[in-house]
């Protein structure tokens, strides 16, 4: 990357760690795991919003591990064997349509979870494939159900994540029926830039275009655009954001009304009682 370049990355403070060690207490060359910590716990947001008695029952069953790009952690409609908490990672859930290509149906990073519709089926409902390298936590998918039976503030938090989800997923398929390329990009990278600790994305022009489902080509001129107007720079696989607000305008209802629903949704869960065990 250009030397220049720096000067335009911004970082998020909330979501930038200065070391693995504030995630682990240790790390165990011998069996390849990291050790999970309190403090690593609550960067993912659904963890943290945990009271103390629910977090501390569920800890001993997490698991700090590291995904690797593009690792698939279930197929779709194979077997929830784990449930994953991302802190850095991202990871999307992916359609596979007929014709073999794959359309992206959801996203998670630090504010969400992967395999939660366990609660209600034993089967992935898109294949969960990591966009973004980083970590999360495991949890058994079998212990988790077994934790959600006695803990109903777990429980409950995660039927309001799915719900959540799954209104997202609603209302940007309604969007962006009527949508223009340019929105359905500038989305998508608002999307990611949520789940980042910089306003730099590692994402190749490809993979865009394979997750929104159009021609290479025809990202290539939407990004030209949105580069023109100021918004994104891009060079060799990374897109850096310079203008947030001005992606948001030019996003639309697509990305704001989709922002606004899960977020309502997901806060509710937080009105019972109950204190975090960190304060976000």
């Amino acid at each position: 990357m250009n030397k220049s370049w720096s000067k335009i990355i911004s970082t998020n403070a909330r979501l930038v760690l200065q070391s693995t060690a504030l995630l682990t207490k240790k790390y165990s060359s011998a069996a390849a795991k990291f050790s999970p910590s309190p403090i690593g716990v609550t960067q993912n947001d659904l963890l943290a919003s945990l009271n103390a008695d629910e977090l501390m029952h569920l800890f001993p069953h997490l698991e700090f591990v590291s995904l690797a790009l593009n690792k698939e952690l279930v197929q779709h409609g194979g077997k929830i064997t784990h449930v994953y908490f991302p802190t850095t990672a991202v990871i999307a859930s992916l359609f596979l349509r007929e014709d073999g290509n794959t359309a992206e149906i959801g996203v998670a990073g630090h504010e969400g979870v992967i395999g939660a519709s366990i609660l209600t089926n034993d089967r992935a409902l898109g294949t969960a494939r990591v966009q973004t390298a980083g970590f999360a936590y495991r949890l058994n998918a079998t212990t988790l159900k077994e934790l959600c039976m006695q803990h109903s503030k777990l429980r409950n938090l995660l039927m309001r994540y799915m719900q959540a989800s799954f209104s997202k997923m609603a209302l940007v398929s309604a969007y962006e029926s009527h949508c223009s390329v340019d929105q359905k990009l500038a989305r998508w990278l608002l999307d990611r830039l949520d789940r980042s600790p910089t306003n730099a994305l590692n994402v190749t022009q490809e993979l865009i275009a394979t997750m929104l489902g159009v021609r290479r080509e025809t990202i290539t001129d939407a990004a030209g655009r949105l580069r023109d107007a100021g918004l994104i720079r891009y060079f060799r696989g990374i897109v850096i954001v310079l203008d947030r607000i001005g992606l948001e305008t030019n996003a639309g209802e697509s990305y704001i009304m989709a922002k606004r629903e899960f977020d309502m949704v997901v806060s509710d869960s937080n009105e019972t009682e109950g204190e975090p065990l960190y304060a976000a």
